[in-house]
């Protein structure tokens, strides 16, 4: 039973046993904290509360604590980090791919790869992100001004092909839509 204890954390890691029940946020990743916050605005939304529990997150004048400041700081920063990868998904939206023993992987745009439905194709090119490993394929606009300056009349029509966090894939025509990988 979860009457008067404070079993926050296992709301995000599912851990209903003694050892997750518990009011400890600390550790949990930023979508976990998500589902945290995804949580509470289920509960304000649709239930009247009845009192604050004293505690990790409440005083006994039901005054937030300092935890529970930080805990908020970190919800904060976890849904900038989900806008921002949003955001990136909107711009270099994932490539479709497919792989086969005699060709190798394939790697093309289309309006909708990546789920991302738009106006452009695109084209294939490598995305790294500092501190990731791995770089995604990913579909980036080749005309049109840069992304975020769409009234900029000094751009080189070439979308976000000079975006430093791109890379070519070697022996695939910078334009192509498709480009194929030989395995091995």
């Amino acid at each position: 039973g979860f009457a008067g204890r404070d079993a926050t954390r296992a709301f995000a890691s599912g851990d209903f046993s003694p050892a997750g029940l518990v009011d400890t946020v600390s550790g949990l990743s930023p979508a976990e904290l998500l589902s945290i916050h995804s949580w509470l605005s289920f509960y304000s939304d649709n239930y009247e509360p009845v009192g604050k529990l004293v505690g990790r997150f409440y005083d006994e004048n039901g005054a937030p604590t300092e935890a529970l400041r930080e805990v908020e700081a970190a919800i904060e920063e976890a849904l900038k980090l989900q806008a921002e990868s949003d955001q990136e998904q909107q711009q270099f939206p994932p490539c479709n791919s497919e792989w086969s023993s005699a060709k190798g992987t394939r790697f093309w745009c289309s309006r909708e790869s990546g789920g991302v439905p738009r106006a452009w194709a695109g084209v294939p090119r490598r995305l790294h992100r500092p501190g990731s490993q791995g770089t995604p394929c990913v579909c980036v606009r080749s005309s049109g001004p840069p992304w975020g300056q769409p009234g900029s009349s000094q751009h080189r029509d070439r979308g976000d092909l000079d975006d430093p966090r791109l890379q070519q894939y070697e022996g695939c025509h910078p334009l192509a839509e498709q480009c194929v990988l030989p395995t091995g």
